[in-house]
């Protein structure tokens, strides 16, 4: 939600999954022949810059370079979604697209489950993406994959700016996208959904850890996985971090988040958030019955080595969602 002193992110070295949603565009291994030729127009720091040849004879990439990986990123994003001149400042928070594009894809499954197996008509599906980043990555990807229609929220204005400026160079994706600054930085829905406004997903990708030091650990963790133990001098944090961390970290995040969601009951058919750490569920369930929701899932999701599951739900019930769907879709 605002800018983190970390650009690297869980990204595997090669795309071999086949545990993607059927509709995730990258199946298999990266193709680096198109991504270079995807991202050759980049005056500086282009892909083909950072290609090598492992021990394997494989062409890949140093995934403990951040800017291998923003390059790599910025070249998915092209080859895949059309999104020209991506880019967001450094330092800050760089997402690994194919597992990113998972979490769009599983949205559509919720809305094609409730509209007799159809996807809903194109540009008429309201997103609301809370905590968008300067990367915009789920708006950006959700209106090159269907056409919806996004609300990017965030707390910080130079995340909001900086997606701005990715806008300001895709005029066909800046008409489906547009970026709103949150000014609480307790609120979820307060201040953004305004009251002739109705959104058939919200999704939220929340900080995880409960503190600064704690975030500080979980990167060593993962520079120690990439065989980078030394890299301390990467850890300068800084500042309240919240892309990060925040207090009580995911778990009191997302239950506030659906204490909130009450307000808005009827604003919002399937309020989602991605969880992370599977052992938050029982309280989080915990926290959905006291909101008295009418509908909830939990839907695993898995890339590789990595296991995720997103949380979804509605205070509408079987009857209410068939009207809705009925009347927008």
């Amino acid at each position: 939600m605002s800018p983190s002193k970390r650009v690297v992110e869980d990204n595997p070295s090669s795309n071999t999954s086949t545990l993607f949603h059927p509709r995730n565009r990258h199946q298999g291994k990266y193709d680096f022949e198109q991504l270079i030729e995807a991202d050759k127009s980049t005056l500086n720091d282009s892909l083909a810059s950072f290609i090598y040849t492992n021990i394997g004879g494989e062409i890949s990439i140093h995934f403990s370079d951040p800017k291998a990986v923003k390059a790599l990123n910025r070249a998915l994003l092209r080859l895949q979604y059309g999104v020209s001149e991506w880019d967001i400042p450094e330092d800050y928070l760089c997402p690994p697209v194919p597992g990113r594009a998972d979490y769009i894809h599983h949205l559509a499954d919720l809305l094609i489950a409730n509209n007799h197996g159809k996807s809903p008509k194109k540009s008429r599906v309201q997103v609301l993406d809370i905590g968008t980043g300067a990367n915009g990555i789920y708006p950006l990807i959700g209106a090159s994959s269907y056409q919806w229609q996004f609300v990017a929220s965030d707390i910080n204005p130079d995340s909001i700016a900086n997606v701005d400026h990715i806008l300001k160079n895709n005029p066909t994706l800046s008409t489906m996208i547009q970026t709103r600054l949150q000014i609480d930085r307790k609120a979820f829905f307060k201040n953004i959904i305004r009251d002739d406004e109705w959104f058939d997903l919200s999704m939220c990708n929340p900080p995880f850890h409960d503190s600064a030091a704690e975030a500080q650990k979980g990167t060593q963790r993962k520079w120690n996985n990439l065989g980078m133990s030394q890299q301390r001098d990467k850890l300068n944090f800084g500042g309240q971090d919240t892309e990060l961390w925040c207090d009580g970290g995911e778990l009191t995040f997302i239950q506030n988040m659906i204490k909130e969601s009450q307000v808005f009951a009827s604003r919002c058919f399937w309020f989602t958030s991605l969880v992370s750490k599977a052992s938050h569920l029982p309280e989080i369930k915990v926290a959905l019955k006291q909101a008295n929701v009418q509908q909830s899932k939990i839907i695993d999701m898995q890339q590789g080595q990595k296991q995720s599951r997103l949380v979804a739900w509605s205070f509408l019930n079987p009857i209410q969602q068939a009207a809705w769907a009925k009347m927008r879709w």
